[in-house]
């Protein structure tokens, strides 16, 4: 009889890993598909409550709650916590998508509704799948993660298009100058059409209206045709 290698151990565990995959689909599906329209709010954990990013965040959210959008959020400090405190202010709902990390995100205490992800992935299907429109806040690695993610699946038609909002100028310019002036102008990467995928902002209301427009009296489908 022979004996059981690495290669076995490795694919019964890999079989189980498939069901929790599952299992994580399933929660999000249920969970997020009668919420309604959805606004997702990217940005940095590391933003601190007293810093005007904060303030602008909260201010975003609350707009988009009294308008009838449910706010999503990562779940945890900073932008996130900003994020779903606006959403809450507003009555609306407030929903954190959490990561199980190494050194634990702690879930904030303004989130209504919450499921938690060990899988990254799944995580970010779960973000743009049953939402309206996605606002960036400044942040670092993992915003820009999820900025170009969105900016690569709407480019592709692999999402229905919706806005994508940058908000705080000041922030975004130097990037947004870069991919203008050397992503598409120099080395014709990209094309005028995927710049205008993106606009900018640092007006909340500006930022809700412009959502507002594209989503119109349209009833608003799940993602990812």
């Amino acid at each position: 009889m022979k004996a059981p290698s690495a290669r076995d151990g490795m694919f019964k565990e890999d079989s189980w890993r498939m069901f929790r995959i599952m299992a994580e689909f399933v929660e999000g599906f249920e969970t997020l598909s009668n919420v309604g329209p959805c606004v997702t709010i990217f940005g940095s954990a590391r933003t601190p409550v007293n810093h005007p990013h904060y303030e602008l965040t909260v201010e975003t959210a609350r707009i988009a709650a009294k308008e009838g959008f449910g706010v999503i959020t990562g779940g945890g400090p900073g932008i996130m916590e900003a994020g779903n405190k606006g959403a809450s202010e507003g009555g609306g709902q407030s929903i954190g998508l959490n990561i199980q990390l190494p050194f634990e995100q702690m879930p904030n205490p303004y989130i209504k509704t919450i499921i938690n992800f060990h899988h990254f992935f799944v995580r970010k299907v779960m973000f743009l799948k049953y939402t309206s429109a996605v606002i960036l806040m400044p942040g670092g690695y993992g915003t820009l993660d999820e900025m170009f993610e969105v900016l690569t699946l709407a480019q592709t038609q692999k999402i229905a298009p919706m806005p994508l909002i940058l908000m705080c100028k000041d922030y975004w310019q130097g990037l947004l100058d870069w991919l203008q002036e050397t992503m598409m102008k120099k080395e014709g990467y990209i094309l005028d059409v995927d710049m205008a995928l993106m606009q900018m902002t640092d007006d909340p209301q500006e930022a809700i209206d412009l959502i507002k427009q594209h989503t119109g009296s349209k009833e608003i489908a799940p993602n990812f045709i």
